[in-house]
């Protein structure tokens, strides 16, 4: 395959950016998109050119790294795919692909197409976790959990916090991985202690961490490489209501 790529080149934050127009020849149909990209990093490394920045850890549709808009569309015009999981196939020889970084603010560009999503942590750390102690793992079956619940925490936990849904939106919300974080772990029993708690700092790291509110588009359950439902989000505002209610009145 034959492809010509608009990329994003960009020094730092500091600086600004510009698309840049590259040619790459001999892509096989199998090759990943990251491969695709690695194969011309390393004809630019021969002309002593420097090389395009983008994050890449497991390419294994696990990690969340692979964080790039592909002609428009966060990770590409498959569904249900990462970045990485992404091949080339899905493309036709002498295709245009126009390539750039998560566009939010609170996802400021670091270099090219890497972003700082660092926000995604602040939102973990101020309620991602259950009181419980350290130790071995308890038995499977001490703490019994009706199926459904369990179904709807494991949906909720296939989140890998990639940030597809914040590039996606048109408010840069972090609803749907907010939503995810927290409805995971507060259906569970393990989860309960903090639940209310949880609701609130998570949604206030949210705020401070300068994303948008959630009108409701769907672009983001849209673009989601797990497939995490808008209901993660009803459930959020749910608990975050009865939180708030609580704090309020002081029951």
């Amino acid at each position: 395959m034959r492809l010509n790529l608009k990329i994003w080149r960009q020094e730092s934050g500091q600086a600004s950016g510009r698309f840049v127009d590259y040619m790459v020849e001999n892509i096989s149909h199998d090759s990943s998109f990251l491969e695709m990209l690695d194969t011309l990093n390393e004809e630019l490394i021969k002309k002593n050119d420097l090389p395009v920045s983008f994050d890449h850890d497991c390419r294994e549709g696990i990690c969340g790294m692979c964080s790039l808009v592909i002609n428009g569309e966060p990770h590409g015009p498959e569904k249900a795919t990462t970045t990485c999981q992404l091949h080339m196939r899905h493309f036709r020889d002498g295709d245009t692909i126009t390539i750039e970084p998560w566009r939010a603010n609170a996802f400021p560009v670091v270099k090219d197409l890497v972003t700082d999503r660092s926000a995604f942590d602040s939102i973990m750390q101020a309620g991602g976790f259950i009181t419980a102690r350290t130790g071995s793992a308890v038995d499977a079956n001490e703490i019994p959990i009706a199926k459904g619940i369990a179904d709807k925490a494991m949906d909720a936990a296939a989140c890998i916090g990639c940030g597809a849904c914040v590039a996606a939106c048109p408010n840069a919300s972090a609803m749907l991985f907010t939503g995810a974080k927290v409805s995971h772990l507060n259906r569970l029993p393990q989860g309960k202690p903090e639940k209310e708690r949880r609701s609130i700092l998570m949604v206030s790291a949210m705020d401070k961490a300068g994303f948008g509110g959630c009108t409701n588009i769907g672009a983001c359950e849209s673009v989601c490489p797990k497939s995490i439902n808008l209901d993660v989000i009803s459930h959020l505002n749910r608990d975050y209501q009865g939180a708030s209610m609580k704090r309020i009145f002081h029951f």
